[in-house]
């Protein structure tokens, strides 16, 4: 049983409502407020608890700052992405340490939260807010793992999103995309094809291995990737893993190119002239923006030079290609499913987010419609 009694502090003269109670070990524990309602009502959230078996005491609890420590390590131990867990060490960092770092755990409730969010409302955009409380919300959950917090008040803090129109994915035209190809020097031909032809990722390309390109049966595998900083790893995710067949002109091509390409101690497809990972920037200013500059695919950057001619810069960058490769696999009547195999989305639902209104049915529509209108005023 706990008692609740009115207390007048020796050194200060203050008034304060003590809660005395046994956790769940059974040890004396105390917690004094400043009213008998806040004691009150910390008994009744405490006696939950301690019946569940989830109750920190105060003592016993950590810091937010302490407790994030411990969710950055959790994550960097289970593998995860070098650019993940630096925007989480950012988000940690930058904008929750400064402003609750130094609170308990079990000091902050659902309310406390919604004020945190309120305060980086004020100064941060939107989606950004909506990231920080994902990763305060990970940091309690890491703390429930470990004991160390009772429950995870950031669950009941929702971010609302504005809902816009959701803008379709840019891709170059059929157009732009065969002067792409007609237009793209040897060196980078084998690269460039590639990626219109199969979809991958920029940082599939640049991790692929000739191990995983059957030129015989036309086929190229999808097992690895390199990140930012040249690191490799699985792929994005596990439907990342997939397997994808070759059109005959990129298998030449790559049979060409295999008998130049630069020799490296991983056997990259498309390396550096030294054997090692190509840089994702130079891949774009030394080949991709250039191309589409000089095949006229830009758009005007609103400056000029000393000519008094506008400056163009590139229309599209190199994910485009991949998206242009899923239009080009809709318009040849693949299924969604097939589409989503071969782009190695997570799920079904990212291929329908990002390219359903490619998936068209004209003729399926019009006999549908006309079915209807059958049904409803035909004879």
């Amino acid at each position: 049983m706990a008692s609740i009694r009115k207390r007048t502090l020796v050194d200060t003269g203050n008034t304060v409502w003590q809660c005395d109670y046994r956790d769940g070990e059974g040890k004396r524990r105390s917690r004094q407020f400043p009213t008998k309602v806040e004691a009150t009502a910390f008994w009744a959230k405490t006696s939950t608890e301690v019946g569940q078996g989830t109750h920190v005491a105060d003592s016993a609890s950590i810091t937010v700052a302490q407790a994030a420590k411990l969710w950055l390590a959790h994550g960097a131990a289970e593998g995860l992405e070098r650019s993940t867990l630096a925007a989480y060490e950012q988000h940690v960092r930058l904008h929750i340490v400064p402003l609750i770092g130094a609170q308990k755990l079990s000091r902050l409730n659902t309310p406390a939260i919604e004020a945190f969010k309120d305060t980086l409302m004020k100064t941060r955009s939107r989606p950004m807010v909506k990231r920080i409380m994902v990763s305060l919300s990970g940091i309690f959950l890491e703390a429930q793992r470990r004991g160390k917090a009772a429950h995870n008040p950031v669950s009941a803090v929702k971010v609302k999103t504005q809902k816009r129109r959701k803008e379709r994915v840019e891709m170059p035209t059929k157009d732009e995309l065969r002067k792409i190809l007609k237009g793209v020097s040897a060196k980078w031909k084998p690269l460039i094809w590639t990626a219109a032809f199969t979809g991958l990722r920029g940082s599939e390309l640049r991790g692929l291995k000739w191990e995983n390109v059957d030129l015989d049966i036309a086929v190229l595998q999808v097992r690895q990737r390199v990140d930012s900083r040249n690191q490799f790893g699985p792929p994005k995710s596990e439907t990342g893993t997939r397997d994808i067949p070759l059109p005959p002109t990129v298998v030449t091509i790559l049979r060409d190119w295999k008998k130049v390409c630069p020799k490296g101690e991983h056997g990259l497809v498309f390396p550096n002239g030294a054997g090692n990972v190509e840089n994702h920037q130079n891949i774009l200013k030394r080949c991709f923006f250039p191309l589409q500059i000089a095949q006229g695919i830009g758009v005007d950057s609103g400056k000029k030079d000393d000519d008094g001619k506008p400056i163009m810069v590139a229309k599209y960058g190199l994910h485009a290609l991949r998206h242009a490769a899923a239009a080009l696999f809709i318009e040849q009547t693949f299924k969604p499913k097939k589409v989503q195999e071969l782009m190695g989305h997570a799920s079904i639902q990212i291929t329908f987010d990002l390219y359903g209104y490619l998936f068209k049915d004209d003729e399926g529509d019009a006999a549908a419609m006309k079915a209807i209108e059958d049904r409803l005023v035909g004879a």
